[in-house]
């Protein structure tokens, strides 16, 4: 397999949400399977593309790669290709490998191209998300109103978002114009593993939402991750306060962290 081949399956996984790693010969010394410059390719599940070798030098490599993309860390390894290494191989040199774990960029899905949409992409570009847009009027989801989107995809909301993939680096806000549309967004996006997923409304609307949700045979622990009414309570009501206090939330949930002053946190200056 050619390497080009192998970096186009590593973009294919990051483009669909997943890790992957890269395993690349860096050195070698006396004996070995495969010469320097080798690469493969290990996907989430352990499958893989390309070769360093075969045999116990794949698979340790492999399995190191795989530990790799679960801790989130690059590594290099120096492996004993001898009789005495861990490997009990009989070529008799040493290999070097680098492994780099490539992660996916994370995703901000905005249903619905209003005011507050619009705010909510803007500081989401600037955050560093990769933004898809989601309206069923084209007028709403174009390159006039989001410049920047990554992704505009105009039509029908439920359809749109009940085909996009989902996955663990997917934040989702659903800000439509009105309940019913948001109600079709959550419906196609809950439970499907999104990093967060919120609804703007008042808690009468959720309310309403829920149950209908529910009569639908979505569960009551989809719902309690369900952040709703959205956002982060920043004392203001323009598009610009709301989709601040959205994004604070969506900071605070991913860090696992909670809302609080720094002089609190550090402690106040006291001045004699």
């Amino acid at each position: 397999m050619l390497e080009s081949e192998v970096l186009d399956i590593i973009s294919s996984e990051i483009r669909n949400g997943k890790k992957a790693a890269m395993a690349v010969i860096t050195h070698v010394s006396g004996s070995s399977p495969r010469k320097e410059g080798s690469v493969m390719a290990v996907m989430e599940g352990g499958k893989t593309a390309g070769t360093v070798g075969g045999g116990a030098l794949e698979n340790e490599v492999t399995r190191k790669a795989l530990e790799c993309i679960k801790a989130g860390e690059n590594v290099s390894l120096s492996l004993e290709l001898n009789d005495e290494g861990d490997l009990h191989m009989k070529c008799g040199g040493r290999a070097q490998v680098f492994i780099k774990i490539f992660i996916p960029t994370k995703k901000l899905i905005i249903a619905g191209g209003g005011h507050v949409g619009q705010k909510v992409h803007e500081f989401g570009k600037a955050m560093g998300f990769h933004t898809v847009v989601l309206d069923d009027r084209e007028e709403y989801c174009s390159r006039e109103l989001f410049p920047g989107a990554d992704e505009l995809i105009p039509g029908d909301i439920y359809e749109n978002m009940k085909a996009y993939n989902i996955g663990e680096t997917c934040h989702i806000v659903i800000v439509t114009r009105g309940h019913s549309y948001d109600e079709q967004a959550l419906e196609a996006g809950i439970g499907r593993g999104a990093a967060y997923i919120g609804m703007i409304g008042s808690k009468a609307k959720t309310q309403a939402v829920y149950e209908n949700l529910l009569q639908k045979g979505v569960s009551k622990e989809e719902l309690a991750n369900v952040y709703a009414p959205i956002g982060i309570d920043m004392g203001g009501g323009t598009p610009h306060e709301i989709a601040l206090g959205i994004l604070a939330e969506i900071t605070v949930v991913t860090n696992g962290a909670r809302p609080v002053h720094m002089r609190d946190k550090k402690g106040r200056i006291v001045l004699e």
